[in-house]
C-alpha cells in the first residue's frame, strides 16, 4: 500500500480519536485486500468498531484468535491470568475455560500445555461459534450454555486448571465503558450485576464439585473487588489468594480446593496414581 494512502489512513484515525492511530493504520492496510476494503474497513473504525472485529482477530498471549462482531474481545491484561494458569497446568492437565468468549484462554491452554484436555463454554451462540473455530482445530471441544451447565458430566471432579473469566463490571458502571466495549460487545460478557461479582458468586458455589483435588480455579476482578472475591470463594471450601500485575494493571483470584486426606496420607491429583 502506498505510503501516501497509509498517511491518509492514519489522519482519518486520529481525527476519530483513535490513540494508537499509525500501530491501527498497519493492521488495517495489511488486512484490505485493496483501496476499496481499505476505505470501508477504516469506515467501520471509524464508526467506532473495535479494530479486532473490522480485522476478524486478536493478538493474545503470542496467538492469533479469530474474533467475531458481536464476540467479546480478549484483553491484553488477561494475559496475566493465562500465565498463572498455564504455570498450574502440569502436562495432560484436564482444564476448562468458563464464559469462554472467542475461546481465547482455551487456545493458549492448548498451546502451552503439553497434551492437556481443554473444554470451554459460553452461553452466547456468537462466541460458541467463534470459540469453535479457535479451539476444535487445536483439539478442544466447546459447549453452548450456562457456566458448567452444558459440560460433560465425567468432567466433575477432574478439572484441574478451571479458568472463568466472568463478568465483573458493576452493573451501574457498564454506562461509563468504553464504547468499543458498551455499543459492540455482548452485555452477558461484561454485566456482573450490582456489584460486579453475581457470576463469580454462582461460580464458586459449584467449583469444589468440579474441580480435582488441589485443582484451581482462576478468575479475573478488579483491585477494589479483592477482597470481597475472596469471601465469596471462600464461602465455598477453597482457599484463595490475590495475584496482581501492575504494568497490566491485572488483578488475579486463584482459589484452591484443597487434597483430600484418606488413610494413606494426601489424595493423588486427578490424572495420576
Amino acid at each position: 500500500m502506498p505510503e501516501l494512502a497509509i498517511a491518509g489512513v492514519v489522519e482519518r484515525l486520529r481525527a476519530a480519536g483513535c490513540v494508537f492511530a499509525e500501530e491501527e493504520a498497519e493492521l488495517l492496510t495489511a488486512a484490505a485486500r485493496g483501496p476499496a476494503e481499505l476505505d470501508a474497513m477504516v469506515r467501520r473504525r471509524v464508526s467506532g468498531l473495535p479494530l479486532e472485529h473490522v480485522v476478524g482477530w486478536a493478538g493474545f498471549a503470542g496467538l492469533r484468535i479469530e474474533v467475531d462482531p458481536g464476540v467479546f474481545v480478549p484483553r491484553r491484561r488477561t494475559e496475566f491470568l493465562m500465565g498463572r494458569a498455564v504455570a498450574l497446568a502440569r502436562p495432560g492437565a484436564v482444564c476448562v475455560d468458563l464464559c469462554c468468549g472467542s475461546g481465547a484462554a482455551g487456545a493458549v491452554l492448548l498451546a502451552s500445555v503439553p497434551g492437556a484436555e481443554v473444554h470451554a463454554s459460553d452461553i452466547e451462540p456468537a462466541a460458541v461459534r467463534c470459540a469453535r473455530r479457535n479451539l476444535e482445530p487445536r483439539g478442544g471441544r466447546v459447549y453452548e450454555g450456562d457456566l458448567f451447565e452444558p459440560l460433560p458430566e465425567a468432567l466433575r471432579g477432574r478439572i484441574e486448571v478451571l479458568v472463568a473469566n466472568v463478568p465483573y463490571v458493576p452493573s451501574e458502571d457498564v454506562a461509563l465503558l468504553p464504547p468499543e466495549a458498551r455499543d459492540h460487545e455482548p452485555l452477558v460478557a461484561l454485566d456482573g450485576g450490582a456489584d460486579g461479582l453475581e457470576v463469580l458468586r454462582r461460580v464458586a458455589a459449584e467449583a469444589a464439585d468440579w474441580l480435582a483435588p488441589g485443582g484451581h480455579l482462576l478468575v479475573e476482578t478488579s483491585e477494589r473487588q479483592a477482597d470481597r472475591a475472596v469471601a465469596a470463594v471462600t464461602a465455598h471450601g477453597l482457599s484463595a489468594r490475590i495475584l496482581e500485575d501492575e504494568e497490566l494493571y491485572a488483578t488475579v483470584l486463584v482459589a484452591t480446593r484443597p487434597l483430600l486426606v484418606s488413610g494413606s496420607g494426601l489424595a493423588p491429583r486427578a490424572g495420576q496414581a
